[in-house]
């Protein structure tokens, strides 16, 4: 997946931030780090809760699965691009938006996913 449409996604929420962390792009809210793109591995790490990831990667573990080490542990969850559809991407990087946000903004970011749906 091009980094432009990561980028895209990211910077689509409220307060969002890129700055390099350790040669990649990283997407921040509040200086927290909520996506990270590995461009040369073609995958993003993203930060979820226990229950997210454990949902996430239940869906399929060849796409999307726990860091393996202590990080993996703490939420850290890769996603394979190529073989990730647009619309879960979307999902999960908003969940990790969500999840590393402030209360205020990932209630904002939510508010509108609901009015979008009525």
């Amino acid at each position: 997946m091009h980094t432009q449409t990561i980028r895209q996604i990211a910077l689509s929420f409220p307060e969002t931030d890129e700055k390099p962390h350790f040669e990649k792009p990283s997407f921040r809210v509040k200086g927290k780090i909520f996506v990270v793109h590995n461009q040369a591995m073609n995958r993003i790490s993203v930060k979820l809760s226990e229950v997210e990831q454990s949902i996430f990667c239940a869906f399929d573990q060849a796409m999307i699965y726990k860091v393996p080490n202590k990080w993996g542990n703490q939420g850290w969850t890769l996603v394979e691009l190529e073989k990730a559809p647009v619309e879960l991407l979307e999902a999960i990087i908003m969940e990790s938006y969500c999840e590393n946000a402030p209360v205020k903004l990932a209630a904002q970011v939510k508010n509108e996913i609901l009015k979008n749906l009525k």
